[in-house]
């Protein structure tokens, strides 16, 4: 019988140890009947001193007082001598014995006040309240103060009571300290077993390494201590500042400097990287993951402490992931487009208005109070999804037209024209996706181009003020047809502007970071999945912005005059797709090449190794923006573009791809389709 009760227990442990492991909970009805008891009785118990902790606080409190105050009167009447008796000399017995019935009363009766002068002050003092776990500072400062008025409240008491007999000074000084001490060791006692408890019940939390050991890193120590996290484990810190490596912030070392950032990984097992230094400059954030991104780490970022206590929102809470836009390898450009002047009143049109940067900028438009606007767009679901966020933001507010209509029609764009008669056109429908348009020439042509020609007629012949061409860095010297086709709207804007009463311009920018068919949203699938991740070619570099830089270029450049110019944005260096791929796999918390694979999948037809954002031919100047450079319109002969043109549509709507892909090399001198 007892072979088999060992061999169950040890059945049962080794499925507790795999159900701690796996977090899963084990059911009663596995319990064999005695465990099952057992595990009965301990829930009672707990439940009773969750229910009545109170009580059993009180409880603790007058049993530690009491013992303190009579011990402490049981070592005075041992050391008789300090109550003036002159009991020197005689026998041991009679000192031991006479004291305790001379002042047994004395004692019992002044326990009695003693214990109720503690018990009624702690629990005026709010001592009874505090969830002693959490305790911090002020609870023991509190704590010293009732402890103080306590012994100050008996002293009183006793001297207005006992007045034929005295208690002697020792008792009421030691009889306080030990009264404290007792009760406050018992309360830290309990504080330092549940946070052990904590963080043993925790030991599958990840080990994380601190970069930075100021201000940041203090309060979200602190913060942990008071709420102890479920997801990190602080192993260690480290900090460039060379006074402050060696030594310790509150209790996590300081372990070096954030060069030895990888040996330290490697040496700890670290599985987090956080970068605790808020308001550090770019530069220097750039070079710390850089050097974070050599290790297979998962990183992560705090926010500014200052806009934490303003949303006063918790600290560890608002601890994120390190995003894309921190691995830019440059500072986001904010920029002060002057939306307001240039749009309010305004009725602004805006085509393909349901797309990535569409509708970033009727976000950024409506937020600027024009007096209409007006959203066109082929693709029904997009636009129905801006209109409907719109509505919810702005409500009445916001006088807003949605048009489905493609930009093809000419006859469609005009009516629409002449019936808002927009004063400013932001032009973003286009066909985008390069290796889409590789097959599909002809689409390109009669979307990108003459979708572009039919907007900028419109908006000549009802006299806008001002159009804005969005362009792509595929432009400059391109080597497929979207690229091609984007370069020919340049070319429209171009020829058109001279003659115009309208103000015609282009922006040209690089990726978009998170828009519809880029790259990050296409290895967030493929992370997801499980991978792989595809890359055309390890050696493949592209400049990279995030949407609101480009919406605000774009607004930028329609707040700046000069007829037929291509506003160019500084993009700072150009990020290789490989380290966009790596790095993304490490925000994901995963190891490249080992949890997530990254296969090379050669470059695809139209695409280059790298793009460029000014040709050569194009004189490049500063503007008033520092970030923002233009072009000077290129000379052009406009009867032979426009013939061109005119051939160019004929083609396209034969659908004779080789013949189109040939007379664009034509239009386009630039155009190396064989790269």
């Amino acid at each position: 019988m007892s072979q088999n009760v060992v061999k169950y227990i040890r059945f049962m442990y080794r499925r507790l140890i795999r159900a701690h492991k796996t977090k899963i909970r084990i059911q009663r009805a596995d319990l064999p009947p005695f465990l099952e008891f057992g595990d009965k009785m301990s829930r009672a118990i707990g439940e009773i001193l969750r229910r009545y902790r109170r009580l059993f606080l009180v409880l603790f409190d007058v049993i530690a007082v009491a013992a303190a105050y009579m011990g402490t009167w049981m070592l005075t009447l041992q050391g008789s001598d300090l109550l003036g008796e002159g009991m020197t000399g005689m026998a041991d017995s009679v000192i031991l014995v006479d004291p305790y019935k001379k002042y047994f009363s004395l004692m019992v009766s002044s326990c009695f006040f003693f214990v109720s002068c503690y018990v009624i002050v702690y629990a005026f003092m709010g001592m009874y309240d505090s969830l002693w776990r959490y305790a911090e500072i002020v609870e023991f400062f509190r704590f010293c103060v009732a402890s103080f008025l306590a012994v100050g409240a008996f002293i009183i008491i006793s001297q207005i009571i006992y007045t034929e007999r005295r208690i002697p000074i020792a008792v009421y000084l030691m009889g306080a300290m030990f009264a404290s001490i007792l009760t406050l060791v018992a309360r830290l006692a309990y504080r330092m077993y549940r946070n052990t408890k904590i963080k043993s019940s925790h030991s599958q939390r990840r080990r994380v390494l601190l970069i930075g050991a100021g201000d940041a890193a203090s309060m979200l120590l602190h913060e942990i201590n008071r709420n102890p996290s479920d997801e990190m484990n602080i192993i260690c810190a480290v900090d460039d500042s060379p006074q402050k490596v060696g030594r310790s912030i509150m209790g996590v070392k300081i372990m070096g400097t954030t060069a030895q950032i990888p040996e330290l990984v490697e040496r700890c097992e670290i599985e987090t990287i956080l970068l605790c230094i808020p308001t550090i400059e770019e530069h220097d954030k750039r070079r710390i993951l850089s050097i974070c991104s050599k290790t297979n780490c998962n990183l992560r970022i705090m926010p500014d402490i200052v806009k934490l206590i303003a949303d006063g929102r918790d600290l560890s809470s608002r601890i994120r992931d390190v995003k894309v836009e921190d691995l830019l390898g440059r500072e986001v450009i904010e920029m002060d487009p002057a939306t307001n002047t240039l749009i309010s009143g305004k009725v602004v049109m805006v085509t393909g208005g349901g797309g990535s940067i569409g509708s970033e900028l009727c976000r950024q438009i409506a937020a600027a109070g024009p007096r209409k606007l007006v959203i066109v767009d082929i693709y029904e679901n997009n636009a129905y999804s801006i209109q409907q966020e719109l509505i919810r933001c702005y409500g009445s507010k916001l006088d807003l037209e949605v048009q489905i209509a493609s930009v093809r029609d000419s006859k469609k764009m005009d009516l629409l024209f002449s019936i808002y008669r927009p004063n400013l056109v932001f032009h973003a429908a286009a066909h985008k996706h390069v290796p889409l348009m590789e097959t599909s020439p002809e689409e390109a042509v009669k979307n990108n181009v003459f979708g572009t020609y039919n907007v900028a007629l419109s908006a000549e012949k009802y006299g806008a003020e001002r159009f804005v061409l969005i362009s792509t860095d595929k432009a400059v010297n391109p080597t497929n047809v979207m690229g091609a086709t984007k370069r020919i709207c340049e070319m429209i804007v171009q020829t058109i502007a001279p003659t115009s009463k309208t103000d015609f311009v282009a922006v040209r920018f690089g990726n978009v970071l998170g828009s519809n068919g880029s790259v990050l949203p296409l290895f967030k699938e493929q992370i997801a999945e499980g991978g792989p991740l595809t890359v055309t070619d390890p050696d493949i570099v592209r400049y990279f912005m995030t949407i609101p830089e480009a919406v605000s270029l774009v607004l930028q450049a329609a707040s700046m005059s000069g007829k037929g110019n291509i506003f160019v944005l500084d993009m700072g260096e150009p990020v290789r797709i490989l380290d966009l791929a790596e790095n993304l796999i490490k925000l994901a918390g995963f190891i490249p090449y080992r949890d997530v694979d990254i296969v090379f999948t050669g470059l695809r037809p139209g695409e280059k190794l790298f793009e460029e954002l000014t040709m050569d031919e194009e004189s490049v100047h500063k503007t008033a923006n520092r970030k923002i450079f233009v072009g000077a319109p290129l000379k052009m002969d406009k009867e032979n573009f426009f013939t061109h043109l005119t051939t160019l549509k004929e083609i396209a709507y034969s659908n004779d791809s080789k013949k189109l892909l040939a007379f664009i090399s034509e239009m386009v001198p630039t155009f190396n389709h064989e790269c």
